[in-house]
């Protein structure tokens, strides 16, 4: 089919399998009008949504502008949380976001699909993510997935699956992401940060779990340092309380509550990966550890903890578990 890439694009390490299923169904006859990307957080999927409809609007001989600003490519997502994020965002920096995507942004979306494509015969609406739209959101995207417009395609990024209506999950064509392998994590830290130092890059492949985004989220934290404290205590220990101290010191005293979040899953992912090698006493308080710390990373974004008193819970689970591996009661 004329426009369609020989190659896997050079970000989407990891996902040869996905793209070839991809590029599949473009060559055929009549290719499915709504496609859903799952898989973990963080693994690609937004990624590989931006090159693929990239290459459904492409046309031979046509210019193409930059895909967020492509008229045929059009980007579902929660807005900026006020007028002051949206600045950031106008300014190319980091913002921060409402929780959902509102009824009104699926509506606006659904006036521009009653016209013609802009530059070709294909349109491509990405949603990221699907599983941030509001139940009113998801009701009104049931109208268009149902009765498409002509050269209409969808591409939801989805997170958990099991969140979404079964009616939405039904008209959509799945496309599964799985974890890159750690060498596969390499070679994108690699591509997308290679500035960062050896300690940084083994920390973020580590917590990351297979997600490139993962890694990029905690290496912008700088918690490689805390990272190494925590395998310590888990692995000998802190009756002294001095590597606890290390620890606060190294996550801060005050942390936001995006870097509560981070050490958290940090704290999380080091018990976890501690679990391959630990014996049958050691495994029941990891997984007991394990288990808090989740619950924890849930609830930190909502309630208002008391960062330092955070950071001592998380320097106490590891503890115990550290104390634990020691023979000490």
């Amino acid at each position: 089919m004329s426009g369609l890439p020989v190659d896997l694009p050079e970000d989407l390490i990891g996902h040869e399998a996905v793209w070839r299923e991809w590029r599949t169904a473009r060559a055929g006859h009549r290719m499915h009008h709504a496609w859903l990307l799952a898989g973990r957080e963080g693994v690609g999927k937004a990624g590989f949504a931006r090159a693929a409809a990239v290459d459904l609007v492409a046309e031979p001989g046509i210019p193409q502008p930059p895909p967020e600003h492509h008229p045929d490519i059009h980007w579902l997502r929660p807005l900026p949380a006020n007028d002051d994020e949206a600045k950031k965002r106008d300014d190319g920096r980091p913002y921060l976001t409402k929780r959902n995507i509102s009824v009104d942004q699926v509506r606006e979306m659904q006036k521009r699909l009653v016209t013609r494509p802009t530059l070709g015969s294909r349109r491509a609406v990405i949603i990221d993510a699907a599983d941030l739209l509001e139940k009113a959101s998801v009701n009104a995207l049931l109208k268009s997935l149902e009765e498409p417009p002509q050269g209409t395609f969808f591409l939801l990024v989805v997170h958990q699956p099991g969140r979404l209506l079964p009616t939405v999950r039904s008209r959509c064509q799945v496309l599964r992401f799985r974890p890159l392998e750690p060498d596969e994590m390499g070679h994108a830290l690699d591509r997308l940060a290679p500035e960062l130092d050896a300690l940084t890059r083994e920390a973020a492949i580590a917590v990351a779990a297979g997600a490139p985004g993962a890694a990029l989220s905690f290496a912008a934290q700088e918690l490689g340092p805390a990272w190494q404290i925590m395998r310590k205590i888990v692995a000998h220990g802190d009756h002294d309380l001095s590597l606890r101290a290390q620890l606060s010191a190294a996550i801060g005293q005050r942390p936001d509550r995006e870097r509560q979040v981070a050490a958290l899953n940090t704290a999380r992912m080091v018990v976890a990966n501690a679990l391959h090698d630990a014996d049958d006493a050691t495994r029941l308080r990891l997984v007991d550890a394990h288990g808090r710390l989740v619950a924890l990373a849930r609830e930190a974004p909502t309630y208002n903890y008391d960062p330092g008193l955070l950071m001592l819970e998380i320097g106490a689970l590891l503890a115990g578990v550290g104390r634990t591996r020691e023979g000490i009661n």
